[in-house]
């Protein structure tokens, strides 16, 4: 358990630093040169995300059950993780309504990510997990808002095509994490 909790310290922590410490960013990007800056974030991310990935792999062998997980909401879960994968699509695909609109699509497919593995799980770890990554996405979509209205960004363009392929980029990559990767990758089967 302690490795899960540096890593989602370490992987949260640097990927809250423009949450909490906007100048000092923009400070050590000026000092260090935007390339040893992004070689120092990924570093860290990386050896933040592999604790992660480590440490729940532990505990998941002696998980510590806090509640019953109501019925249905695998379901509830499925359903919520497609449209995070229909937003993580819309973080990328060129000229769509999701980006146009909701402006920070990513941050938002991590909140319904999160949320829906917090909803069909009931283990310390996973409370642990996903309830990090929740509180991070709160602050941060909170943030960028803030952001947002400091700064007004210009009007993204967007059409019915971008956004049609976006909603079938994101379904085709949920249904195939949802039916294969999910339990090749994770163990887990989440469509039973």
């Amino acid at each position: 358990m302690l490795e899960l909790i540096l890593g989602l310290l370490i992987f949260l922590g640097v990927h809250s630093v423009r949450i909490v410490a906007e100048d000092w960013r923009s400070a050590q990007r000026a000092r260090l040169g935007e390339a040893r800056w992004k070689l120092v974030y990924t570093v860290l991310s990386l050896l933040g995300f592999s604790l992660i990935v480590w440490g729940f792999g532990q505990a998941r062998l002696a998980p510590q059950v806090l509640w019953a997980v109501p019925k249905g909401m695998n379901h509830l879960a499925a359903l919520l993780t497609l449209l995070a994968f229909i937003l993580l699509a819309a973080a990328y695909v060129p000229r769509n309504a999701l980006k146009a609109k909701l402006r920070h699509p990513m941050i938002l497919s991590v909140k319904l990510w999160a949320l829906a593995h917090l909803l069909a799980n009931n283990t310390l770890a996973e409370l642990l997990l996903f309830g990090g990554f929740l509180v991070w996405a709160v602050l941060c979509f909170r943030a960028a808002r803030q952001r947002d209205r400091a700064h007004p960004p210009a009007a993204l363009p967007s059409s019915a095509a971008g956004t049609a392929l976006t909603v079938l980029i994101g379904t085709a990559a949920w249904a195939g994490f949802a039916f294969w990767a999910h339990a090749a990758w994770i163990g887990v089967r989440p469509m039973g």
